[in-house]
């Protein structure tokens, strides 16, 4: 019997991951298939850990992964899907704004053929208009950008086949936007809409300076198109000058050099100079992306790892996981040489 695996990276979720848990078990228990959790738990500070320990204590099919610090979301579903083994992978926040009762229909798309099956918001309640409005802007922009598409309005929320886990596993970059590797892999994909939901308990971690910073990382990671339009402004710009420099000298010499002037002097200093450094900014993006992947750091530390057992199964991935965790150190040192 084919098995499924749920990743659930939490930051800080203490208030409402009891909650969650019930409704994602109540959902596991009606599939014909085997099933088990792993809880990827990324330097939280609230009690979560320990909620998710007592989880797996109380559970055998539960498993929780315990980071060594805060290496950010990317990097928590990056170590969960080196530790599942099951033939299908789900990932899923564990705020409920994602509805648990959508994997049901994941595994039906799964069943039908699709590698990639992701959920895809049709309408976000409890954000407020400005992070709704920046978000589908952020989306339209970076899908008009990469050269990968990337679906529009699509989280993290989706079911993964083996091959594409397997195939995500191979990308170690330390500069991760997970919905656009999601997509760079191919193979089959599938949406599936639903309404998302405001969050059950918490709130969100994601403040605009963060959101920025991420869009700024998914822009970067899959697109050199702001230093094309870098080339393009400087090229624009020095053509501009040079009119305009050129006009200053036929006015001369046909007027003479009238000493009016100053502040549309000061006018075109200041836009040059700004125009460089907006370049020289988006050129620093690029290189300071360059420079921390080539330090060739690990993505990731391990400070407490628990495997859960298969549900209606022998013996869970363990034995497998434990092989993914090797052949990851190996892949790091590889990458280290």
């Amino acid at each position: 019997m084919s098995c499924l695996s749920v990743i659930v990276p939490v930051h800080n979720e203490a208030a409402g991951i009891a909650r969650f848990h019930e409704r994602l078990q109540q959902v596991l228990r009606s599939l014909d298939m085997d099933s088990d959790v792993l809880y990827v738990d990324d330097g939280s500070d609230d009690g979560t850990a320990e909620q998710v320990a007592a989880l797996s204590a109380d559970d055998a099919q539960v498993g929780y992964l315990r980071l060594s610090r805060n290496f950010g979301k990317e990097a928590a579903m990056s170590a969960g899907l080196d530790h599942v083994a099951g033939d299908a992978v789900v990932i899923i926040d564990g705020d409920l704004q994602d509805p648990p009762e959508l994997i049901v229909e994941f595994v039906a798309q799964w069943r039908a053929g699709y590698d990639v099956v992701y959920g895809r918001r049709s309408s976000r309640d409890g954000e407020s208009w400005l992070k709704r409005q920046s978000a589908s802007w952020f989306y339209r922009v970076l899908d008009r950008l990469s050269d990968v598409p990337i679906p529009r309005d699509v989280g993290d929320y989706r079911l993964l086949s083996r091959r594409a886990v397997e195939a995500l596993r191979r990308l170690r970059e330390q500069h991760r936007y997970m919905k656009g590797l999601f997509a760079w892999i191919g193979y089959p994909q599938k949406a599936v809409p639903y309404a998302r939901a405001p969050r059950a308990d918490g709130r969100s971690k994601w403040n605009y300076g963060r959101l920025w910073n991420f869009a700024l990382e998914g822009i970067t990671s899959f697109s050199a198109a702001p230093l094309k339009l870098a080339t393009w402004l400087g090229l624009i710009t020095s053509v501009g000058a040079f009119a305009y420099g050129l006009y200053f000298l036929l006015r001369t010499l046909l007027l003479g050099n009238p000493v009016p002037g100053y502040p549309s002097l000061v006018v075109i200093i200041l836009f040059l100079g700004g125009v460089q450094l907006v370049c020289l900014g988006i050129i620093g993006e690029y290189l300071a992306r360059t420079y921390n992947e080539s330090k060739g750091r690990a993505l990731y530390f391990v400070q407490d790892y628990q495997p859960g057992r298969t549900r209606g199964g022998s013996d869970s991935p363990t034995g497998a996981a434990d092989k993914q965790e090797a052949n990851q150190q190996g892949a790091a040192d590889e990458s280290l040489a």
